[in-house]
């Protein structure tokens, strides 16, 4: 059984995940408030299934990049309970999750997903679909909104970026702004790795920020975050 956490975007989600799919699930909209969310959110599927962690075999969390509290607040909890339960961990791109969930919302097969950076630039990577599974075309980049990688033959641009890029070679796209990763989503690409072995130790399981310099621009970031 997996464990599933994402808070690396606006919202704040959790998951139960085994061999048949998704065993129970927590979602919360609400910005900004993963911190009070997140451990009564995994009480509450822990609960509902009538499990405990002694029943897990491995956490896997969105680790980014994306809101920088959100990423580290992801990336704590994760790193927190697999010490404490001795239980393996996955890491999982936040951008890889937001293309799987394009593909498992609207079918998308091949997308730039992108998530709004603030300050004028976003994060971005390209995604195509191999054996029901997003994988990367193009490493993960922050850029400006005129900047990002040109990649052929996309589909959309999906994620809180996605309205943003103003690269001339994308203007036609269709672009699902809305559209966001969850712990489905981080759970399903997680899964896979958690069975071949392709796991790390707690003090491997490190958040990804693109931006170097993201602890010195916590007075921006948190007007946005």
């Amino acid at each position: 059984m997996l464990l599933a956490l994402e808070t690396a975007t606006d919202q704040c989600s959790v998951v139960l995940y085994d061999a048949r799919g998704v065993r129970a699930a927590r979602l919360d909209t609400r910005a900004r408030e993963q911190t009070r969310l997140i451990l009564p959110m995994i009480e509450a599927v822990l609960l509902e299934t009538g499990l405990q962690f002694t029943d897990l075999t491995g956490i896997a969390f969105s680790r980014g990049p994306g809101s920088f509290s959100g990423v580290r607040i992801n990336a704590a909890v994760a790193q927190a309970l697999a010490w404490i339960h001795d239980l393996p961990v996955i890491p999982v791109s936040t951008l890889q999750a937001l293309a799987q969930h394009s593909h498992t919302t609207h079918g998308l097969q091949r997308v730039l997903a992108v998530i709004d950076a603030r300050m004028n630039e976003v994060y971005a990577a390209a995604y195509a679909l191999q054996d029901g599974i997003m994988q990367s075309l193009s490493a993960e980049q922050l850029a400006g909104y005129d900047a990002v990688n040109q990649i052929s033959e996309l589909q959309a641009l999906v994620g809180s970026g996605g309205s943003l890029v103003s690269v001339p070679a994308y203007a036609d796209l269709p672009r699902y702004a809305e559209d966001g990763a969850t712990a489905q989503d981080i759970a399903r690409l997680a899964w896979p790795m958690l069975q071949a072995g392709q796991t790390v130790t707690p003090d491997q399981a490190l958040p990804v920020y693109l931006r170097d310099d993201a602890w010195r621009k916590l007075d921006q970031q948190g007007k946005c975050d």
